[in-house]
């Protein structure tokens, strides 16, 4: 496949980016995604699924965006707690060697903190924030960006993020015993660790996500880091959003046997959408409830527990699964599952993608479900980006700073 619809020019992307980054757990790309229209060029992408591995792969190999990540990118199907930077990595070994490296980036594992979880914190097996903590120790990047949950920064993990504090800038704690403890740190100081709201950066979804920006001290020391603010004073509605994609899945059968009933259904659609979205002007808007990824353990995909369900409802949309592309649902006549149920029409995975701020020509790899996961548990690259570019900013100030000593 080639694409011809792209974030950056050809150009830009042969040239080289003017900051390095490595991120573990990148899943389908959302992070990637933000942190290269930051400017970042990726030395490695460390994830465990073998999916999301895949459809990393397959973006990098198809656009001509990712250019310099294809000659220069090792993407690692690896559990980052084996992952060891000096012997993994490949392609970029010289270039991490010669340079540096200017971001350590990673979505570190949401379940340990997550409100639909047990919440079990650093007693949960899947919490990576001490592996994440040895990277940063080992690798000495200029910055580190590691985003979680909201419910990281619930007041049960206070005790649990102070030790992270410590362990990047120093400082005491409290230990499990309940006793005061003291880490000398590794050098770094944390400028915000704090929430940001997706729909604050024109992705059409209730989605906080808390994020930790720390740099250097010999990169932050008389600098003052900004964090990102929001890039749009209304949210972006779901009306709005899969509108386009909407009209096209339903477009197919205006001059078929299922005409009447596809145009009722758009219509219908189109017009719930829009007026939950008016209904909850200034207050929101009519944005869609946070996507959720879901389980291996469990069954085929859908929108999320019941409440979300609920609220998808309200803006036209059945959650009760994920739909079949367009090809597929015309090929196999599955109509009145995908397009004409009672509660509206289920989302196809195309749909869910555009509501987690994917660019249009992002693909993904793997069966409708496999791909469902991967993009319900993604970091929306619009927000990502923002990130990135606060990081860049300070990064750019040392450089200039640091140059002008010389």
């Amino acid at each position: 496949m080639t694409h011809t619809k792209e974030a950056q020019s050809t150009a830009a992307a042969t040239v080289g980016p003017r900051f390095t980054s490595i991120e573990i757990c990148a899943g389908a790309g959302g992070q990637a995604i933000g942190l290269h229209q930051a400017g970042f060029g990726h030395l490695a992408l460390v994830e465990i699924d073998a999916y999301a591995v895949e459809t990393l792969k397959l973006n990098i190999e198809d656009h001509e965006v990712w250019t310099w990540e294809r000659e220069h990118c090792d993407v690692l199907s690896k559990d980052v707690k084996e992952f060891n930077p000096h012997e993994d990595m490949q392609k970029s070994a010289e270039l991490l060697e010669l340079r540096g490296l200017d971001l350590l980036a990673g979505g570190v594992p949401c379940p340990p903190f997550s409100h639909a979880g047990k919440q079990l914190g650093k007693a949960d097996e899947r919490d990576l924030f001490p592996r994440m903590l040895d990277l940063v120790g080992l690798l000495r990047p200029r910055a580190v960006m590691i985003e979680n949950v909201r419910g990281i920064m619930d007041p049960k993990f206070s005790d649990y993020r102070d030790w992270i504090a410590a362990r990047l800038q120093g400082g005491t704690y409290r230990g499990d015993d309940g006793q005061s403890a003291y880490e000398d740190g590794l050098g770094y100081t944390i400028s915000k660790w704090g929430v940001l709201e997706a729909s604050d950066f024109g992705v059409p979804q209730l989605r906080p996500r808390a994020v930790l920006v720390a740099f250097r001290d010999d990169v932050i020391k008389d600098l003052k880091y900004e964090w990102p603010t929001p890039t749009h004073e209304e949210p972006v509605s779901v009306a709005e959003s899969l509108q386009p994609s909407m009209h096209e899945r339903f477009s197919r059968y205006f001059d078929s046997a299922h005409s009447e009933r596809a145009n009722v259904a758009y219509e219908r659609w189109l017009k719930k959408a829009r007026e939950r979205d008016a209904e909850l002007a200034g207050k929101g808007g009519g944005i869609a409830p946070t996507l959720v990824g879901g389980s291996k353990k469990h069954g085929g995909a859908d929108l999320g527990p019941s409440r979300a369900k609920a609220a998808w409802k309200q803006l036209g949309i059945s959650g009760m699964g994920v739909a079949n592309d367009a090809e597929t649902c015309k090929a196999k006549c599955t109509e009145d599952r995908d397009l004409f149920g009672s509660d509206g029409p289920m989302l196809t995975v195309r749909q869910a993608a555009v509501i987690q701020g994917f660019p249009d020509e992002w693909d993904f790899f793997g069966g409708k479900t496999a791909q469902y996961r991967q993009v319900g548990n993604a970091f929306p690259p619009p927000v990502a980006r923002a990130v990135g570019q606060s990081i860049a900013d300070v990064l750019k100030a040392a450089n200039e700073r640091d140059q002008g000593r010389s």
